[in-house]
C-alpha cells in the first residue's frame, strides 16, 4: 500500500522493487529477534541493553558474512540460503571449530566444510510474497519470574512436602496375605 498515486512520481515497477526490499527488512528483523532469540532485552541499564544489542547485530552480521560467502562459492543468490539453518550449522560445527586446527590446510578444509553444509540450506524462491500483518505471539499461561529462582524452588518444594501423595497412603497400607 502507498499514497503515492502520481504515477509521474513512482512507476509500478519501483513500488514493486521497494515492497520487496521492505519484505526483506522484515525478514532481517524476524531473523534478529526470533531466531536469535532477542524479542526480548534483558540488559537492567541503557548500557547493557546497548551492548546487547550491538553483540548481537555483530553476530547477525558475522552469520550473514559467512552466508555471503557460501552462496558465492556455490554461485547462488544469499537470500536463497536459509539464515536459521546457517545458524544451526555453525552451531554443529562449533565443536570442530573450538578444537582450532593448527595448519592452515586444515583451517581452510574445515571452513570450507562450513560453507559447504551453509550453502545446503535453501529456501524456496517466494517472488512476490505477501502475508497478513497479525500478531503470532501466543499468551504464555505462567507468570513472570519476580523473585530469585532458588527462592521458588524452595517454596515449591515446601507446598509438595505438605501434601500427601494418594498413593504412597495406598501402597503403605497393603499387607501381603
Amino acid at each position: 500500500m502507498t499514497t503515492l498515486l502520481d504515477p509521474e512520481q513512482a512507476s509500478r515497477e519501483e513500488l514493486a522493487s521497494l515492497d520487496r526490499a521492505r519484505w526483506n527488512n522484515e525478514l532481517d528483523l524476524r531473523s534478529l529477534k526470533s531466531t536469535m532469540q532477542m524479542d526480548e532485552l534483558r540488559g537492567q541499564t541503557p548500557e547493557m541493553v546497548r551492548k546487547e544489542v550491538w553483540a548481537q547485530v555483530l553476530a547477525y552480521n558475522l552469520i550473514r558474512t559467512d552466508m555471503a560467502q557460501a552462496a558465492a562459492r556455490h554461485q547462488i543468490p544469499p537470500r536463497s540460503i536459509s539464515f536459521k539453518g546457517a545458524m544451526q550449522t555453525l552451531e554443529a560445527f562449533e565443536p570442530l571449530l573450538a578444537m582450532r586446527p593448527t595448519r592452515t590446510a586444515e583451517r581452510r578444509a574445515l571452513y570450507d566444510q562450513v560453507l559447504d553444509a551453509i550453502a545446503t540450506h535453501r529456501v524456496a524462491d517466494r517472488p512476490d510474497r505477501f502475508e497478513p500483518r497479525r500478531k503470532k505471539r501466543r499468551k504464555d499461561h505462567y507468570g513472570w519470574l519476580t523473585t530469585p529462582r532458588a527462592e521458588l524452588k524452595r517454596q515449591m518444594a515446601n507446598r509438595v512436602n505438605k501434601k500427601e501423595v494418594p498413593f504412597v497412603a495406598v501402597i503403605g497400607a497393603y499387607k501381603p496375605p
